[in-house]
């Protein structure tokens, strides 16, 4: 399987702002970011950034970027650009790993693309695994799935589902046995489509959740989801987050 992984970067983060240039380590996230998804099966790793200082960050340290606007509603919207500044199109396949997971295991970037090669019906893979604590169930900032008998996405949301109604009802822990799971936001994509993401409208359930990937579901379209066995290290959305990496990091 041959594919890209494209790392969006955005510089105004509103919890971290300057978030892709934190030093980790003695080097920018953003880098550490690439470094590490160049360990999965990929044959390139590319940064889309919207800001110059980003790419020369990253060009000084060997790292392969590129200038998007500045303007993009969403990831996917940067990545779509990037990928009509890099000429993939049709059948080539894209990977969106996020420029906020510097731990994130490489193996599972090419079991989503395993996935999304096997699924020849579905414009899109993504992973998820298992929740196991109702704190973590209840928190809006976890996106949890819902998936079909055959691993393709039924829903995404901030909200604590599926809601297990008897056991709320008799305030019993509400986690059944059949465990919710936890989103992981990692897209394997045909790039063809995400070309064609930015044309399609805008969800109302994306706008409520503020979930783009309910954009895809929204216009029929399938994603399949790789249910992995363990979780991945933590992503960098606060400075508190930031700090917990760092210390990963000696």
């Amino acid at each position: 399987m041959r594919f890209t992984i494209l790392v969006p970067a955005r510089m105004a983060s509103t919890r971290l702002p300057g978030k892709p240039l934190a030093d980790i380590g003695g080097e920018p996230m953003i880098v550490r970011v690439a470094r590490n998804a160049a360990r999965s099966a990929a044959q390139r790793v590319v940064v889309a950034a919207d800001d110059a200082r980003i790419v020369a960050a990253c060009t000084a340290r060997g790292v392969e970027a590129l200038l998007t606007r500045d303007d993009h509603a969403t990831g996917s919207d940067r990545l779509a650009e990037a990928c009509e500044l890099l000429g993939l199109d049709g059948a080539d396949l894209v990977v969106n790993v996020q420029g906020d997971e510097p731990l994130l295991e490489p193996s599972m970037v090419d079991a989503c693309v395993a996935l999304l090669a096997q699924h020849p019906d579905c414009v899109m893979s993504t992973a998820a695994h298992a929740i196991d604590s109702t704190d973590e169930l209840d928190n809006p900032n976890v996106v949890k799935v819902v998936l079909d008998a055959t691993g393709r996405a039924l829903y995404f949301s901030r909200a604590p589902i599926p809601w297990w109604r008897d056991a709320r009802a008799a305030g019993l822990p509400a986690l059944p046995a059949y465990a919710p799971l936890r989103h992981i936001g990692l897209y394997a994509y045909q790039a063809g489509f995400l070309r064609r993401f930015p044309q399609l409208s805008v969800s109302p359930l994306e706008q409520i959740e503020a979930l783009e990937q309910l954009r895809v579901l929204w216009h029929g379209e399938r994603i399949v989801v790789h249910v992995s066995e363990s979780r991945p290290g933590p992503g960098v959305d606060t400075p508190e987050d930031l700090a917990r990496v760092r210390a990963l990091f000696g």
